[in-house]
């Protein structure tokens, strides 16, 4: 008996038909069980026949509850309920003791897409990409959609094709991406979105464990290999070159791939380590949180990651990039007739290494670590990218209880009508 066989491509693409049906019919139902309880009730019972969800933050992998905890920490501090939906089991905010925030996990992939495909909220905040693009569609029963940005270094274009395109509003980290973004928006026709530049949480917690972290002690310098991950990051590109020369400076070597190497690469990063086991000198790291890791290191070497940003911005210490090319077809930045701010800035906090600079690697090191020059670059590239530091928690939230009450006022003036928070 021969099985027919499906491509993953086809069977993704079919799930999202099936999916889409599926939310139809449970809005199809909804709405008639609403109209049939309007009727028996002779007309005296409120439409709204579900528990609409003020706040919904959504957060699609147990990584990104750095940015959501300042954010549920704020609406507990203000004894206002929200709803915190995860899609990992594991993820730490389902051991957190909240009264006011309600914790859910929701399940993985698929399932998760369906539980969010019928949710009944006001306002939901998360910093999945590609909402209406593929299986998340936008619910019915949904207000109002925010997404925030989880990296100051993160250009708001970086992401894959059409990743905010159906969001409401956008949180940002810096004054720079607003422009990215409404030049996204003029090209492809699309309504603006609000747009408010409220800094970053991820990094506002890092900055406070920073203040209260005494300096790391260690002889020598420490050099930190973080490269991005996929086919134009630098050990995907150099691999054993690069780490050779790494070795041959005498430095203590820290090499902490992408998480997502060990899924996508698993055979270039077995290989690897298996060359390049722990040593005295050389270490593997894969710590789930990596400020321990960040606060060690002297200086990092990466490429196009945005962990250079948390690195340099937040530690300020110097970093070097391996040249390279940055396919630029798949993601938002192919749109923009600008260079991202991201690769713009560079070369003023870092100095750049390309393959026939390895065998003077050592020196390239030492030169990035005492440049009064990278140290200006660093101060001018924190200003432009990490605003109100320290207070993106609290503005998120009188964001989000904003925007609510702008949503109540509306329905109140047209409670008949079909309405619509005009945006900014």
């Amino acid at each position: 008996m021969r099985l027919a066989y499906i491509d993953p491509g086809t069977g993704s693409m079919l799930f999202t038909i099936l999916l889409g049906a599926i939310t139809t019919l449970y809005f199809f139902a909804q709405k008639f069980y609403v109209k049939l309880k309007f009727r028996m009730s002779g007309g005296k019972a409120e439409k709204a026949s579900l528990e609409k969800l003020p706040y919904v933050i959504f957060s699609d992998g147990k990584q990104y509850w750095s940015v959501f905890k300042p954010i549920c920490d704020e609406f507990e501090k203000r004894k206002i309920r929200i709803s915190y939906w995860t899609a990992s089991p594991d993820d730490p905010a389902l051991k957190e003791q909240y009264e006011y925030v309600d914790r859910q996990f929701i399940g993985e992939g698929n399932r998760a897409f369906s539980k969010l495909n019928m949710m009944n909220a006001g306002i939901c905040l998360a910093t999945t990409p590609g909402l209406d693009v593929l299986q998340w569609k936008r619910s019915r029963n949904v207000d109002w959609y925010i997404h925030t940005l989880h990296a100051a270094g993160t250009s708001a274009a970086g992401d894959r094709m059409f990743s905010l395109d159906y969001y409401d509003a956008v949180l940002l980290t810096g004054e720079f991406q607003i422009d990215e973004i409404r030049e996204l928006e003029q090209k492809r026709n699309l309504p603006k979105k609000e747009l408010r530049v409220l800094g970053c949480t991820y990094m506002d917690t890092m900055w406070e464990r920073l203040k209260s972290t005494p300096p790391a002690v260690h002889e020598g310098l420490t050099v930190l290999l973080a490269p991005s991950w996929g086919s134009s990051g630098i050990l995907s590109r150099y691999g054993s070159k690069m780490i050779d020369a790494l070795v041959q400076t005498g430095f203590r070597i820290i090499i902490r791939p992408h998480p997502q190497s060990f899924r996508s690469e698993k055979e270039l990063m077995d290989e690897l380590q298996a060359k390049y086991p722990d040593s005295d000198k050389l270490r593997w790291n894969r710590d789930p949180d990596n400020f321990e890791v960040l606060h060690e290191a002297d200086i990092m070497i990466s490429d196009f990651s945005s962990v250079i940003f948390d690195y340099t911005l937040i530690f300020n210490k110097p970093v070097i990039y391996a040249e390279n090319t940055f396919v630029k077809d798949p993601y938002d930045a192919a749109w923009l007739d600008e260079e991202m701010w991201k690769f713009r800035v560079l070369p003023s906090i870092g100095l750049p290494l390309k393959e026939e600079d390895f065998p003077r690697m050592k020196e390239v090191i030492e030169a990035a670590v005492s440049s009064d020059k990278l140290a200006s670059g660093r101060e001018k590239a924190k200003a432009e990218a990490w605003a109100h530091i320290g207070e993106s928690a609290r503005l998120t939230a009188d964001y989000m209880i904003e925007v609510q009450e702008r949503i109540q006022k509306e329905r109140e003036s047209a409670p008949e009508a079909a309405w619509k928070v005009k945006t900014a």
